[in-house]
């Protein structure tokens, strides 16, 4: 016998009330400063969503963790430009509050454009490395990048290279992020700043955009192609990272 849930829960389909949305939706703008309409939305019908929603969007994007506050809102510029998110204006004044200039602006977009044209070094590695053996895929990627970055004197290498990690993160561009991620490890980058800058696209693009950039760390990692500290060892050695192994169905 089928049970409706919605029976045994008389909170189930209960719509919040005229004034409970307009509370919400006035407690978030004098948080926040701002309104967007999918608070409308979840305050109208997913109430629980949107009290889950605000903490969460906290602790990812506006917690000290371990980005300094410029770093940070430099990333989430390059990020914002690759990803083409013109509504994230907040980061835009977060970006100039942290002490940002409109001379590291201009190499955000110096980098996310980079990064649209990684495609190029891609097919140089996987097909035509052979006929080129002087022109290093990597090495020219790299040196392409310091090229880039050559006059931009107030943006640091480590500031470069945790944007465009995050920007091919945010492409879902494996030979990018997996480009990024050495490149990272050689410069000394700490292993949780490169982290914390992926996972900022984890909101404008999506879980598997990080989940996916995340499977190229592992496997770099698996491959001896980065030598992690130990508890980046103790992830890559844990067994069963592929999600539900799901047999087909006969029939």
């Amino acid at each position: 016998m089928q049970i409706d849930s919605a029976s045994q829960n008389p909170a189930i389909g209960a719509a919040p009330s005229a004034a409970e949305v307009k509370r919400r939706l006035d407690e978030f703008r004098k948080r926040r400063g701002y309104l967007m309409a999918h608070q409308g939305v979840m305050a109208a019908a997913l109430p629980e969503l949107q009290d889950a929603y605000g903490p969460f969007y906290k602790v990812l994007t506006l917690d000290p963790h371990h980005l300094t506050p410029l770093e940070r809102e430099f990333v989430w510029l390059a990020l914002l430009i690759a990803a083409r998110e013109h509504i994230g204006t907040h980061h835009v004044d977060l970006f100039y509050k942290s002490g940002g200039t409109e001379a590291q602006a201009e190499a955000a977009f110096r980098l996310a454009a980079w990064s649209a044209g990684v495609s190029a070094y891609t097919f140089l590695d996987e097909h035509w490395q052979g006929h080129f053996p002087a022109v290093d895929a990597h090495c020219a990627y790299r040196d392409g990048v310091s090229a880039l970055m050559d006059r931009c004197t107030e943006v640091t290498p480590t500031m470069a290279r945790l944007a465009l990690v995050t920007v091919h993160t945010a492409r879902r561009d494996p030979w990018g992020v997996a480009a990024e991620i050495v490149a990272c490890y050689s410069a000394g980058i700490p292993e949780v700043k490169v982290a914390e800058a992926m996972s900022l696209a984890l909101w404008p693009c999506g879980v598997n955009a990080f989940l996916a950039a995340s499977e190229v760390w592992l496997a770099l990692i698996r491959e001896g192609k980065v030598q992690p500290s130990e508890p980046f060892r103790v992830w890559a050695d844990t067994p069963g990272q592929d999600g539900l192994d799901l047999p087909p169905r006969d029939g």
